[in-house]
């Protein structure tokens, strides 16, 4: 006999690791509702390298979803061809080096930027992101 599948809601157990990466495959097919459900009803991301006039920090799930709604807009990723994950001494944060590839919608221009991140996940849900991107590597139109 075999049990139900568990709910789309039911957060997945994964390591944060095998999250992160789930995110990354779910922002390359711009599925932004999948990439959002990963999150903590409570979670918070945050940018501090953020220009002036872009948010530093947003605080929970419907905040997060209405500033990713439009990502697919005006970034189609291709990929992340450089992902390196590493450790902590706390099991449920993790920082992540990444580089990521792909074209702006607007231009047709090719997009590169370079990432870190410090995630840390609880209970299966993305809890905390801390994004560190330059923004001087997007072009002033995406800005505003």
């Amino acid at each position: 006999m075999t049990s139900a599948p568990a709910p789309a809601t039911a957060p997945a157990r994964r390591t944060p690791e095998e999250l992160f990466r789930h995110g990354l495959r779910l922002l390359l097919d711009q599925d932004m509702t999948g990439w959002v459900d990963l999150w903590d009803d409570a979670g918070v991301f945050e940018f501090p390298f953020a220009p002036e006039d872009r948010p530093r920090r947003l605080e929970g799930k419907p905040a997060i979803a209405a500033y990713m709604a439009d990502y697919p807009r005006h970034i189609e990723l291709h990929d992340f061809p450089e992902v390196t994950v590493h450790q902590t001494q706390d099991a449920a944060t993790i920082v992540v080096e990444m580089a990521a590839t792909g074209r702006l919608v607007a231009t047709g221009a090719p997009f590169a930027m370079s990432y870190v991140a410090v995630v840390t996940v609880h209970d299966g849900r993305i809890a905390h992101y801390r994004d560190y991107w330059n923004p001087l590597g997007v072009p002033a139109s995406m800005r505003a």
